[in-house]
Formats: structure tokens, C-alpha cells, sequence
């Protein structure tokens, strides 16, 4: 079955730096096009980032624009999301998804999420 794997959180301090990492198997990860949402405390889940399935495209959330950059590597079926100039609002749950109708969205896949915690 299908499974999405996240690691790489932690807790950091403010204007800080994390790499989350998204390990994919058992669907056709070079033809999905990959997401990374979050979900604060008392918070809806926000979409934070996408990379299209040929990897040429991205799209960003404003409020991460400039600082996140997602990334893939098809030959280890992993998608990555470098966080830079992290603030406390970026405390979250971060989530990785998966369209596999290379499309994109809605995501059909989804992982168990990852901490990412900013102190001040």
C-alpha cells in the first residue's frame, strides 16, 4: 500500500533552519506531483508547498514564499521542504501528500505528519 513517511522536525529557535524529508513507496512517485501542508495549534491544515510531478513547477503559500523551498529526487522517491528564516508562527504539524494523478490536487495520500516547533 501506499505510505508517506516524514522526518526531520524539531524544535528550533527563531531564524532558524530545518530540512524536512517525505519518503514515498508504493505508488508511481515520479508521475505524482508532491505537497507539504501544516496545521498549527487550534488551526485548519494549510497547504505550504507543492512541486509538480516533473519537478519544473512549484507553487508556495505567500506567507512562506522566499523562505521554503520543496524539492524532489525521483530515484529515492523523497520529497524534500528546506525551511529557512523559520518563525514561531511556522509551529506546526507538517504534513506530506500525494496526487498521484499528476495533477494538482485533490491529494489522495497522505503522511502521518512531522513536528516542527519555533521558539521565540
Amino acid at each position: 500500500q501506499v505510505q508517506l513517511v516524514e522526518s526531520g522536525g524539531g524544535l528550533v529557535q527563531a531564524g532558524g533552519s530545518l530540512r524536512l524529508s517525505c519518503a514515498a513507496s508504493g505508488l508511481t512517485f515520479s508521475r505524482s506531483t508532491m505537497a507539504w501542508f501544516r496545521q498549527g495549534p487550534g488551526k485548519d491544515r494549510d497547504f505550504v508547498a507543492a512541486i509538480y510531478w516533473t519537478g519544473g513547477r512549484t507553487l508556495y503559500a505567500d506567507s512562506v514564499k522566499g523562505r521554503f523551498t520543496i524539492s524532489r529526487d525521483n530515484a529515492k522517491n523523497t520529497v524534500y521542504l528546506q525551511m529557512n528564516s523559520l518563525k514561531p508562527e511556522d509551529t506546526a504539524v507538517y504534513y506530506c501528500a500525494a496526487d498521484s494523478r499528476a495533477s494538482w490536487g485533490p491529494y489522495d495520500y497522505w503522511g502521518q505528519g512531522t513536528q516542527v516547533t519555533v521558539s521565540s
